[in-house]
């Protein structure tokens, strides 16, 4: 065998690192094949891109929209809650317009009964009264001192209530008004 054609169909290490190379015009195609590859994802990954922009944005805006229904009609269930409080009321009034009008003993037992759905209609709603009993320690957080008053009691505690606070969720809505007991 001739040594020159040995050395020709040998295939060397540069050949075996760029195999298209070997091949002659392999080299184009090849790159022909891996750049309309990487194209089309390229498309693709844009795509995903843009649908997951436009998924965020919905998402986005539809938040946006709950929250402004949500701050819009917050107060709905506390309203809804009232209604029947004051269906009650102007049953009173017309009740007092009519042909028999309510004895004093009636209207106070339904001024009774309204003050009680009114009550509970606070409650469900989370207004809850602040009523400290006397003896109770001031909390300025809680609590609104009046005056203070010489009392049978130990100082900066609660003699009296002139006016139910109420909390709403643990928040402050009114101070209790208080007298408090002065130091001896």
């Amino acid at each position: 065998m001739n040594p020159e054609e040995n050395t020709a169909s040998t295939p060397t290490a540069a050949d075996a690192a760029n195999p298209a190379a070997a091949e002659g015009s392999a080299p184009v195609a090849s790159a022909e094949e891996r750049l309309a590859e990487l194209e089309a994802r390229h498309a693709s990954v844009s795509d995903a891109y843009l649908r997951a922009k436009a998924e965020a944005e919905n998402t986005r805006r539809r938040a946006e929209e709950e929250m402004s229904k949500a701050r819009k009609f917050a107060v709905e269930g506390f309203a809804e809650s009232l209604l029947p409080v004051c269906d009650s009321l102007e049953a009173a009034i017309a009740l007092q317009h009519s042909d028999t009008p309510a004895t004093p003993e009636q209207m106070l037992e339904g001024v009774h009964a309204t003050l009680r759905q009114l009550l509970s209609a606070l409650e469900r709603n989370k207004v809850l009264p602040i009523s400290p009993p006397a003896g109770t320690k001031f909390d300025p957080h809680q609590h609104q001192a009046i005056s203070m008053v010489p009392a049978e009691q130990e100082a900066n505690t609660v003699v009296a209530v002139l006016q139910k606070g109420y909390l709403i969720a643990d928040r402050v809505l009114r101070p209790a008004l208080v007298t408090v007991a002065a130091p001896k």
